[in-house]
């Protein structure tokens, strides 16, 4: 078989990377995810997770606890990422921000 074979598209993380990942010592699905970056993209490994724990598993690794979600750092309202007015980041004018909110203008 040729051509590269993608087990995250999100990321492009194919499976060669994976085993080789897999043969330098990262054989659990936690420091997996770390080294190649699989299940990060926006899928967040609802497409490929499936996918590199059975690849792991018959490595003989172990792929039976998930691994850690990475929400935002910090939570932002939807409200604050719409852009309304003349200035990028400005606040509507019947909506001021809060004080010391970074879009209070």
């Amino acid at each position: 078989m040729s051509g590269k074979i993608l087990v995250c598209r999100c990321e492009d993380v194919t499976l060669h990377e994976l085993e080789e990942s897999i043969a330098k010592g990262h054989d659990d699905i936690e420091s997996l995810k770390r080294y190649t970056g699989f299940g990060t993209g926006w899928c967040q490994g609802k497409w490929c997770l499936a996918a590199c724990a059975r690849v792991l598993a018959e490595k003989g690794g172990d792929a039976a606890l998930p691994f850690t979600p990475r929400p935002p750092f910090h939570p932002v309202p939807l409200g604050d990422l719409a852009v309304i007015g003349d200035e990028p980041g400005a606040c509507p004018p019947d909506e001021p921000g809060k004080p010391g909110d970074p879009l209070d203008h």
